[in-house]
């Protein structure tokens, strides 16, 4: 897989010097140029071989679901905080994690810690439930499930 992309940025930088265009469009474009150029002369005999060309697209499409929810969560704290009305309802909930690695819970519960709003508090010893605090916590199922199919969904589908 690094050598898929490496081989993909040294093609993205051949683009870029060749069209002597120095800015990030011109790069974004070369390296999705570039990926399909990879991706077709991949072939698809290896199913190993493979994997770069299904993690790109979802580390693409959830850098962008990141950018959405911390987009959403921002203007609602602003919100909050701009109203003299207190519409808060916060909470403590238990999440039960799918998530097993060291790895895999510290990047759950940093994504949620980054997006205003939610905190993560703690991991059981076990590792199996995240308590995490939020301030708009109007139903616990919800809440939960918003976190379980949003940020823990698209994390472990990148990470395994």
């Amino acid at each position: 897989m690094k050598t898929k992309f490496l081989s993909n940025i040294l093609l993205t930088l051949i683009w870029v010097f060749l069209t002597g265009e120095y800015n990030l469009n011109n790069f974004l474009f070369g390296f999705v140029l570039s990926f399909v150029i990879l991706w077709i002369l991949s072939g698809v005999e290896d199913q190993g071989k493979l994997k770069y060309f299904k993690i790109v697209p979802r580390v693409i499409s959830f850098i962008f679901f990141f950018i959405w929810e911390l987009t959403k969560a921002n203007i609602q704290v602003a919100y909050e905080v701009i109203t003299p009305k207190f519409n808060m309802k916060p909470g403590i909930v238990a999440l039960p994690l799918d998530a097993k690695t060291d790895l895999e819970i510290t990047l759950l519960a940093n994504l949620i810690t980054l997006t205003p709003g939610t905190l993560a508090l703690d991991v059981s010893s076990d590792r199996s439930v995240l308590y995490v605090h939020g301030m708009y916590v109007e139903d616990r199922k919800e809440f939960v499930e918003d976190i379980k199919q949003g940020f823990e969904k698209r994390l472990l589908e990148i990470l395994r």
